[in-house]
């Protein structure tokens, strides 16, 4: 398995409320796991809940009684939002804040995804690239309902509302989603720093070839932020099939 997890700060932001964690190996029972948090709120309550939240749901996979990963990683993300959103409560500088949540893990031969708002992961293979996650996003429903129109999603005004998150509600509502190993070559989870500066088409085009799972992250960085960098950006390129 190679692997490798960039985030940075963009050209506009000043601060970073980006969260990634990248491990090859065993969290608990999971064989590996790999998370992009983008957090939200006033001052460092974003840069916290990302940060937060991944560590709360790392530390209930390492001592997760359960033994399926769909079950391991719902607990985990349901915990991290029970405590993010009691510790916004009680804390009138945390009040509002909130993170996106995608996680992965290969194990028996299936990616194992859960997802909550706007971070996606990707698949892809050497012709094709695929969306598993589904935005929960104010664009994205308006794109399934059909009022979207000509607007380009990537440029809409309200691109960034995202309709879940965590710690904004006492409870969350998670997708989960399982992808055979022999449908995809390597995956990719990013914030909406990357997809919203970057299209799919261009992404992809940096995931195929021959370079390492390093430098395509730098290059998917890179340019984003020559695209103007507007957000925070974070992506993990995994390679789980290489020696």
């Amino acid at each position: 398995m190679r692997y490798y997890a960039l985030t940075d700060t963009g050209v506009a932001r000043k601060e970073n409320q980006d969260y990634v964690y990248a491990s090859g190996d065993s969290v608990g029972i999971l064989p590996n796991i790999f998370i992009v948090a983008d957090g939200m709120g006033g001052h460092n309550a974003g840069d916290y809940a990302s940060r937060r939240a991944v560590s709360i749901a790392l530390d209930e996979i390492e001592n997760s009684d359960e033994s399926k990963p769909v079950a391991i990683l719902d607990k985990a993300i349901k915990k991290a939002n029970e405590v993010l959103y009691r510790e916004a409560a009680s804390d009138p500088a945390k009040q509002g804040m909130g993170t996106t949540f995608v996680a992965a893990t290969i194990s028996d031969k299936k990616l194992y995804v859960a997802n909550v708002g706007d971070s996606r992961l990707y698949i892809a293979d050497n012709t094709t690239i695929c969306q598993i996650t589904r935005d929960h996003s104010l664009v994205q429903e308006m794109i399934r309902s059909g009022r979207m129109g000509t607007f380009d999603p990537r440029r809409h005004p309200k691109r960034n509302a995202i309709t879940r998150a965590i710690g904004v509600e006492p409870d969350v509502n998670i997708d989960f989603f399982e992808v055979s190993n022999n449908n995809f070559e390597q995956f990719v989870l990013c914030s909406d720093g990357l997809t919203n500066m970057i299209d799919d088409n261009e992404l992809f085009a940096q995931l195929t070839g021959n370079d390492e799972a390093k430098t395509k992250a730098n290059v998917l960085v890179s340019m984003a932020n020559r695209k103007g960098g507007l957000d925070n950006i974070s992506v993990i390129v995994v390679e789980p099939f290489d020696e």
